[in-house]
């Protein structure tokens, strides 16, 4: 039964009201004054909607309604009086009154404002971040909704604790105490610090070494001496960094807690577990890739607001006059775009213009939301940009290492030649994504026809000809382009959008206040999964992880076209869970060394490890580009969060079976056994 907060100083009409609307199936609480009110809202969590009067002794409806909306957010107030004026509807409209009615009114009128405002509660909540638990049972409480699941948390906290309470498995403590010697047959070759690694020392030395994690002892003549940490002291580090990663990925897969609180979680696990020194942690936060994400989610803010987007708009989605051509024309040539232009860059300039399409569809079709639309878009896009990476070694750093890996055996592809093995995956690839979400959404869609390309043209249209800001704008865009495609390897992904923050805010573009409403908890997202990253590379875990699963592989998997298989699946897996960076610095040197071992021409399983590590669709941790769609999909009136966690779940988890298919069946089957090695 929906509750209503009735405040007004006429006790006959507060009586008489709360009579009428209890006939009416609401249940009532009265309140005399401000001061009362604010009392049984701070104590009562259970109210709907508050019925207040403007004019009151002591605190009137207007300071009555700052404080209420102080204390409770999400409750929808509508302001009531008999002294109305527009000043005074004004006024409150600036609080967050939900609406405005003059005494008296009809009960009918009230009646329909109060189930208005009730519909428009999950709105609120949704925009101040509440969480929305309903009550009545321990299963609906252990449920409970998004960021605010008790039972997933409780979970959580088990796997965790026994985790870290189980032996040491055999095979993490012969990894770690295993000592370099330069051989081929090294167990630790492929851990990420091994070309660091003196000859003789193990990984647990190394470890200790770098990061100064020093146990102190006496000597035998009494002196206090560092001494490098055990092996065993050193498992249990990977083991933690193992159960953060399991715990962090089911909270973002579940919406456990707020993202941003997983984010903060994998910090505060790794430093009070003592993986690294403070500065270390926040080194380990504070990449260049972070930089990235900060920098794009800010400079997108410049785009929309001068009205660029909707130019960039017409150039890109020209083609995209129905539902299939945007699917089946766009996407693929975006694919083929993002193996040369950075695909973070590409899917933060379009997403705004896709939030743009999808309102402007809702409005049309005459309905307020259409989670399929808004769904398709986005992560069509996401996934169809990740997906450009194997066409090229300029689609991302993690292609970037995997030629400096092939480099170290001296076997290392021409551009020209990667280009031969990559670009007939990428619009094939494109081409399956389209047809998934045709088959998979398209029937659920609201909005009817959709024509992306004159959506946008008619907003560029209503916004008349470019001026000096779009330009300016325009030029900062271009300068930082030009920057990633050609010196990247110098100032890296995060120095040219800095650059072109701080240059758009002294040419009076962008503000600070700009700057600061971005979605900051994506940043640290993305921050706590390079720091991640590096915890499971540089503590063994990661290695441990790539060693058990080449362990249970069968014997047909272990040369030629099953080894490449097998290389993809372990590091398409992975890369869900890591930075694509991390996981083929992890990955990588293990699968490089084996196809040399095994009689395999290293291209194939380099290739394969590298193509693969672009398959992040399960998770928004896995790439800045899912990172930053998930930060711009949001209801920009409500506030609402329109792409979920669990979208990219479950959409991700078929794309990546896809994803595995096109590149087993059309690349290593296929197209590679024609080209051949």
């Amino acid at each position: 039964m929906a509750k209503i907060l009735l405040v007004d100083d006429e006790a006959k009409f507060r009586t008489d009201m709360a009579e009428r609307l209890r006939l009416r199936g609401l249940d009532t609480i009265q309140a005399g004054n401000g001061e009362e009110a604010i009392k049984i809202a701070r104590s009562n969590n259970d109210i709907d909607v508050a019925v207040l009067d403007l004019k009151m002794p002591g605190l009137d409806g207007e300071q009555t309604l700052a404080e209420l909306k102080k204390y409770r957010p999400a409750i929808q107030v509508i302001m009531l009086t008999g002294h109305g004026s527009l000043e005074s509807a004004m006024e409150t409209g600036k609080l967050e009154a939900y609406g405005y009615l003059e005494k008296p009114c009809e009960m009918e009128k009230m009646l329909e404002m109060i189930q208005a405002a009730r519909e428009d509660r999950p709105h609120v909540m949704a925009r101040h971040e509440i969480p929305h638990v309903e009550k009545g049972s321990l299963k609906k409480w252990l449920v409970g909704s998004h960021n605010s699941r008790p039972g997933v948390i409780l979970l959580g906290g088990l796997i965790f604790v026994v985790m870290l309470l189980m032996p040491t498995p055999q095979r993490l403590m012969e990894i770690l105490s295993a000592p370099k010697t330069g051989e081929m047959t090294d167990i630790n070759l492929g851990f990420a610090g091994y070309r660091q690694m003196k000859e003789g020392e193990s990984i647990s030395d190394y470890y200790s070494r770098k990061y100064k994690r020093f146990d102190s002892v006496i000597d035998a003549d009494g002196n206090k001496v560092d001494k490098n940490q055990t092996p065993l002291k050193v498992s249990l580090k990977a083991r933690v960094m193992l159960a953060t990663l399991i715990v962090a990925a089911l909270f973002w897969a579940t919406g456990a807690v707020p993202v941003g609180i997983t984010a903060l979680m994998v910090g505060v696990l790794m430093y009070f577990s003592g993986i690294f020194e403070p500065d270390e942690i926040a080194r380990a936060y504070a990449k260049d890739a972070v930089l990235f994400v900060f920098g794009v989610l800010a400079i997108a803010v410049a785009i929309s607001k001068t009205g660029l987007d909707r130019r960039i708009g017409l150039l890109l989605l020209g083609p995209a006059k129905s539902l299939p051509l945007l699917l089946f024309v766009f996407l693929p040539l975006l694919s083929m775009a993002c193996s040369v232009v950075s695909e973070h860059a590409l899917v933060a300039f379009i997403m705004p213009l896709f939030i743009m399409v999808y309102v402007s569809a809702i409005r049309t079709a005459g309905i307020k939301q259409d989670r399929a639309l808004v769904v398709m878009l986005a992560l069509a896009l996401c996934y169809s940009a990740n997906s450009g990476g194997p066409g090229s070694p300029a689609a991302g750093g993690r292609n970037a290492i995997m030629m400096a890996i092939l480099q170290d055996y001296n076997v290392a592809p021409t551009f020209g030649e990667w280009v031969m093995y990559g670009m007939p995956f990428v619009p094939v690839m494109a081409l399956v994504i389209g047809l998934y979400f045709y088959f998979a959404l398209g029937r659920k869609l609201k909005v009817g026809k959709l024509n992306v390309s004159s959506i946008v043209r008619r907003a560029s249209e209503q916004i008349g000809p470019m001026n000096r800001n779009e330009y300016l704008t325009g030029a900062v865009l271009l300068v930082v382009v030009v920057l990633w495609v050609g010196a990247s390897d110098v100032f890296g992904m995060g120095g040219p959008i800095i650059l072109g923050l701080v240059v758009l805010n002294i040419l009076r573009i962008l503000k600070w206040r700009d700057i600061t409403s971005i979605h900051w908890e994506v940043v640290a997202l993305y921050a706590s999964a390079s720091a991640l990253g590096k915890g499971l590379a540089e503590t063994g875990a990661a290695l441990y992880l790539a060693d058990g699963f080449l362990g249970i592989l069968p014997q047909f998997m272990q040369q030629g076209s099953g080894l490449a298989m097998a290389a993809s699946l372990f590091t398409g897996l992975t890369t869900n869970f890591m930075s694509d960076g991390a996981t083929v610095s992890a990955i990588g040197p293990i699968t490089v060394p084996m196809a040399t071992i095994s009689g395999t021409h290293p291209w194939m399983v380099g290739l394969a490890t590298a193509f693969a590590s672009s398959f992040a669709h399960m998770l928004i941790i896995g790439t800045p580009s899912n990172a930053i769609a998930f930060a711009m999909a949001k209801d920009p009136v409500t506030g609402e969060q329109l792409v979920r966690l669990s979208d990219f779940l479950k959409h991700g988890a078929v794309v990546l079976v896809l994803s595995f298919a096109v590149l087993w069946g059309w690349t290593i089957f296929g197209y590679w056994k024609y080209i051949e090695f």
